[in-house]
């Protein structure tokens, strides 16, 4: 196994950065870019839906980081001359119904000739469009359901795409760099069986991930996994799944994955805990401020319990970021495209150069790669730079 040190360090510290493009998103040139910016910028994981062909354009991303030294020129002055070490490659899976894998669908004939098409206007991805037959671009659509409740005659329904583990397995679990499942409280056999699927090909992933939503019994539930998993000799992660694909709302979104971590960490089995969920700018220091007020809900008879039998505390290891990442990087993908010159940059000698690819490369725009990168690394730099908030993030 290959381990990259600086992501697994950066989990151990208490500062792991994930970008999560979306377990369900497959719009390729986007997820490309986002993973190319973000490499660059520091992130030690990037996590993607479990599909070859993302995990593809991901892996096109990170070589235009490990081999064109030219492309790193606009993101030193973020990196402060850092090298730069690939990110982690995850992809995710699911144990059954979820909302991170489904997609909304409506027949647009259907709609009412004169309605205000609300649906269009508040898709963050730019997923539902009235030019296109089936109404939704389905490899941009990543399940957020935002379209749903607006809809004035309730025509839009979601289904749900998840791939099978059996399918992929034997094509993509031994190409990547770790696994994130994502289950639910009542289970459990399940995910069990997601996991015997997973198994054999524990020894060539360096983390595995567990995403599960704030419900009644839910640390009961990760213990119970916890104990099902048994022997795992590479780092265990639990998402604290908070208010999910939410956090380019607004800031009062990252307030459920904050108490939910609170309570794994309280209570939670052994792993690094990482929120998810809602997270945007002000997540970093929404941990520290609730953490330093929180008490633990273990009396201090079940902590001397816990300790004399081994039983280690769950740590903070970081954040994950979703809508909030992806939303940073939209006047960066989209500001390239010009409607008579299609996409174009400017030579050394103010000439207009016109790309083939577009936004598929964004490296053949270094002026807004480097632009891009500067504003990756202002988020990421929130767990990067300074002391460690693992030390009043864990009680």
């Amino acid at each position: 196994m290959n381990t990259r040190c600086r992501p697994l360090n950066s989990l151990k510290e208490g500062h792991w950065f994930k970008l999560i493009c979306g377990a369900s998103y497959q719009h390729l040139p986007a997820i490309r870019n986002l993973a190319l910016v973000y490499a660059l910028a520091g992130a030690d994981c990037v996590d993607v839906a479990a599909d070859p062909p993302v995990v593809i354009a991901v892996k096109e991303a990170f070589k235009v980081v490990s081999q064109s030294k030219r492309y790193l020129a606009g993101a030193q002055a973020a990196l402060s001359g850092e090298a730069v070490e690939l990110p982690l490659l995850m992809i995710s899976i699911s144990d059954g119904e979820d909302p991170h894998f489904r997609k909304a669908v409506f027949d647009p004939a259907a709609c009412p000739t004169d309605c205000p098409r609300p649906c269009e206007t508040i898709c963050p991805a730019a997923a539902i469009t009235f030019k296109s037959s089936t109404g939704v671009v389905e490899e941009r659509c990543y399940g957020c359901g935002r379209c749903l409740p607006v809809c004035p005659v309730q025509h839009i329904e979601t289904v749900t795409r998840a791939t099978a583990l059996n399918e992929i397995a034997p094509q993509l679990l031994d190409t990547v760099d770790a696994v994130e499942i994502h289950t639910q409280v009542g289970r459990y056999d399940a995910f069990m069986e997601v996991w015997s699927l997973l198994r054999p090909h524990l020894a060539k992933l360096q983390l595995i991930s567990i995403s599960c939503l704030d419900q009644a019994h839910v640390i009961d539930y990760l213990w119970q996994l916890y104990e099902g998993i048994q022997p795992l000799g590479i780092p265990l992660i639990w998402q604290t799944d908070g208010r999910s694909m939410s956090g380019d709302i607004g800031k009062g979104t990252t307030h459920a994955t904050v108490r939910f971590a609170q309570k794994v960490l309280q209570a939670g089995p052994p792993g690094f805990v990482q929120l998810a969920g809602g997270t945007n700018s002000h997540t970093a220091s929404k941990v520290a401020t609730l953490a330093s007020h929180s008490s633990s809900n273990i009396s201090p008879e079940d902590l001397v319990l816990r300790s004399r039998a081994g039983i280690a505390q769950p740590a903070f290891g970081g954040i994950a970021y979703g809508s909030f990442a992806r939303h940073l990087m939209v006047p960066f993908l989209e500001g390239t495209r010009s409607p008579l010159q299609g996409f174009a940059s400017i030579s050394a000698d103010n000439i207009p150069i016109t790309h083939p690819h577009g936004l598929d490369h964004l490296e053949t725009f270094p002026t807004q790669l480097g632009q891009a990168v500067q504003t990756a690394y202002s988020l990421i730099a929130q767990l990067k730079a300074g002391q460690s908030i693992r030390s009043i993030a864990t009680p």
